[in-house]
């Protein structure tokens, strides 16, 4: 079920022996470039044109750099040998011998040795302060067809060798069956003994986009309040966004974007890129003075993280690349890609409830098992203890790292409980924060040398936290067999794994010979690749188990960590008035399934905004729902409502989570939002009406309902009976509804309903 060594993470390699990261067939001749014609226009000897998912992929390849992205979008049809020359042709213009400042084949690593006068995709170093520019003397290229994920996969391996530096450069280029394009590029000391090792400091590939990409989207963020959209211009300079945390981070980029001047959920073609990484990382948007436009980027290393020695290699993590016809379509493309991964579960997402909001810190058996009674009664399915269990842990100050069952709380240990949980029919998950560490625990005081550091005193605490060094000897075997005992002892289907705190200042005290790592060497890289390895033991030993990516809420959500895990928790912000933003920017990036949605308290605890249960309820339903809410206190009248949403969502289950995620392009200013998701045979399709404020006119133009099929009829109605004895002043919210083609909807669409602020409506489409 899980494939340990897929797909989005990276590797260093530390051996003269490497693997490839694609086995090449038979390398295409080397591409020379005649001497006689320096500074003509020279078309391409070679060009590859890989299709795809909808896309096209078309590269020239040539014998002194790394492939250069001819066109990256829509599928151009059958091109033949003659056309891919033309296109080669097209693009490329007379420099004059004089005029190395431009740079008219731009390859996926622009390099200053090839003209390009901008920040180079490589930066890298001699101890002895040599090599500090690569400078390929010939690049070989391989194509090939591999197995992928939902399909096959064109892989396009161009290797540069720089004898005279003693360098390697190679870059990977795949286009995957949705469409998605992956590069990544990986450097390799081939200098023998005796020469100085060799410091990388950055390796950013980038891919081009078109001219009339004039405007970027991208996210930003804070705990609690995560992936918000922000748009800028596309002006020339720089767009650079970074991570320093350790972490993806609560103010992630998620995509960076580039479109044409207003582009939408349906309207306007759109490039994007996401650094499918955990750590530290770097992604960006450059416009330099040639005029080229370009999204990049790679991860961000401290000084010294990467130091590397004769055969040795380091590699980057996937850039992913997405592109479409509107956000819709690009973001289509990275669900798909996502459900076709090994990691991804297969089986319907269970209802679950979480501990936290209910209980906090406050666990005895007693009460845990009345609110797993509540649990089953209104029809959940995974119930799910949170911190507190273990150790010392009666607040945040203590036990952390502790992994072995209170005694003081627990004195039968945690066993009774799960019994019972299983009794009634649910599953049994339950909290670590395995990174972490408090200073008041047993484990910091047996072994202070796991405790990540600069050495003098490393970073000021959050919640009383250190960083586990995972790879400190002895501390990923300890975690290892901490949690596997657990799981086998309790039966354990599901972990919620946090990361509340930051990674800075963090080096190594435990130097770890096996793994190259140095004492106060910076840890960030390594830390991240040893949590990779964690998670996909435990899923080997382990292959249903299923492990929840939490990060002080959504800190940490990407394509790297989704690989590794089953579910994200998207936000510690359970207000469904802002949840309805934070769903919808986490939704760009993976599919509801995947992302934690919970239907918190009456008066959220962060926010303390108090909202209708139907609100709370229609916004989690989108989603892998949840609940996370003391229902020993709610009334009768609350659970109810909550248990008919949650058998709608069963119902609804196989739509959701299958199907393709929709939205209707509104003004930003107006109150009212249009999701939806339609069945991938456009059979069905279920839509979201949700106002989170005061529109500005009323009734207003009808509303289009995206992505039907243009050719069917489909019958409308509301999805639930919600708001009983409200005037909707709407006629087709008459129980039988309406029926009408699929190209009214998806042009003229629907009146509105009043819908007062913080409400949402459910319509259900049928075809007929």
């Amino acid at each position: 079920m899980f494939d340990a060594t897929h797909f989005f993470g990276y590797k260093i390699i530390l051996a003269p022996d490497r693997a490839a990261a694609v086995a090449p067939q038979a390398p295409l001749a080397p591409i020379r470039t005649p001497s006689n014609v320096k500074g003509d226009v020279v078309p391409d000897s070679r060009s590859v044109h890989l299709r795809r998912g909808g896309t096209s992929l078309v590269l020239g390849l040539l014998s002194d750099r790394h492939p250069v992205v001819r066109h990256w979008g829509e599928d151009l049809g059958e091109l033949d040998d003659g056309a891919l020359a033309d296109v080669g042709l097209a693009q490329n213009m007379s420099t004059g011998s004089n005029q190395s400042w431009t740079t008219p084949d731009l390859p996926v690593l622009p390099l200053p040795h090839l003209g390009w006068s901008a920040r180079p995709a490589v930066l890298l170093h001699r101890a002895d302060g040599s090599a500090f520019s690569v400078h390929p003397e010939t690049v070989t290229h391989s194509v090939e067809t591999v197995d992928a994920p939902g399909g096959h996969a064109d892989v396009v391996t161009s290797t540069a060798a720089d004898p005279v530096h003693g360098i390697e450069l190679t870059t990977v280029l795949r286009l995957e069956p949705t469409g998605l394009v992956r590069l990544r590029a990986e450097v390799t000391d081939t200098a023998g003994p005796g020469a100085a090792a060799l410091e990388i400091d950055e390796l950013t590939p980038v891919l081009p986009v078109p001219s009339d990409a004039t405007e970027l989207l991208d996210m930003t963020g804070h705990h609690a309040f995560e992936r918000q959209p922000v748009r800028t211009p596309f002006n020339p300079g720089t767009r650079l966004r970074e991570s320093w945390e350790g972490r993806t981070g609560h103010d992630a980029a998620t995509w960076l974007a580039a479109g044409t001047s207003g582009f939408g959920w349906r309207r306007g073609r759109v490039h994007a890129v996401h650094l499918a990484w955990s750590g530290n990382t770097r992604v960006l948007a450059s416009h330099p003075q040639q005029g080229h436009r370009l999204l990049g980027g790679g991860e961000l290393l401290q000084p010294g993280e990467i130091v590397l020695g004769p055969g040795q290699s380091y590699a980057t993590p996937w850039l992913v690349g997405s592109w479409g016809e509107g956000l819709d379509a690009l973001v289509a493309r990275a669900h798909a890609h996502v459900r076709a991964l090994p990691s991804y579960p297969t089986r319907p997402r269970p209802v679950l409830l979480n501990t936290w909001e209910a209980v906090y810190f406050k666990h005895n058996l007693r009460t845990l098992k009345a609110l797993a009674d509540e649990a089953a009664a209104i029809g959940i399915e995974r119930f799910v203890v949170d911190d507190g269990w273990f150790g010392s842990r009666r607040g945040d100050t203590s036990g952390l790292g502790d992994w072995q069952v209170s005694a003081e709380v627990w004195p039968t240990g945690l066993e009774p409980l799960a019994e019972h949980v299983r009794a009634l029919g649910m599953e049994m998950g339950l909290w670590f924060e395995p990174e972490m560490v408090n200073l008041d625990s047993d484990l910091a005081r047996s072994h202070p040398e796991w405790v990540l550091s600069d050495g003098a005193g490393g970073a000021i605490e959050h919640r009383h936290q250190r960083v586990l060094d995972l790879t400190a000897p002895g501390a990923w075997d300890y975690l290892y067999q901490a949690i596997s005992d657990l799981v086998e002892r309790l039966g354990l289907a599901y972990i919620k794994w946090d990361h509340n705190s930051t990674v800075l200042a963090a080096g190594h005290m435990a130097p770890n010979a096996a793994l190259g790592t140095r004492y106060g060497a910076p840890a960030v890289h390594e830390q991240t690749l040893a949590l990779y390895r964690l998670l996909d033991a435990l899923h080997e030993r382990f292959p249903d188990l299923e492990i929840e990516s939490c990060c002080g809420g959504g800190g940490r959500i990407d394509l790297g960590i989704i690989e590794h895990t089953q579910r994200v928790w998207t936000s510690d912000c359970n207000d469904a008035h802002d949840r309805a933003n934070i769903n919808r920017g986490t939704m760009t990036l993976l599919p509801p399934e995947l992302i934690g949605t919970h239907v918190g308290a009456g008066c959220d605890h962060t926010t303390l905004r108090s909202l209708d249960i139907s609100f709370r309820a229609a916004t989690a339903l989108w989603g892998h729902m949840g609940v996370e809410w003391d229902l020993l206190s709610a009334t009768d009248t609350d659970k109810q409502g909550l248990a008919e949403l949650i058998d709608l969502h069963k119902q609804l289950r196989p739509l959701l989570h299958a199907g393709t995620v929709v939205h209707a392009d509104v003004d930003e200013d107006d109150a009212v939002r249009i999701q939806g998701v339609v069945a991938p045979d456009r059979s069905e399709a279920l839509y979201g009406l949700t106002s989170l404020g005061q529109a500005l006119t009323w009734p207003g133009s009808p509303r289009p309902l995206p992505g039907l099929d243009p050719g069917r009829t489909y019958r409308v109605r509301l999805a639930a009976p919600l708001y009983e004895g409200h005037v909707y002043r709407a006629a087709w919210t008459r129980p039988e509804g309406v029926v009408l083609p699929g190209s009214y909807l998806v042009t003229t669409g629907l009146s509105l309903p009043v819908i007062h602020p913080d409400h949402s409506l459910l319509v259900r489409v049928t075809a007929v």
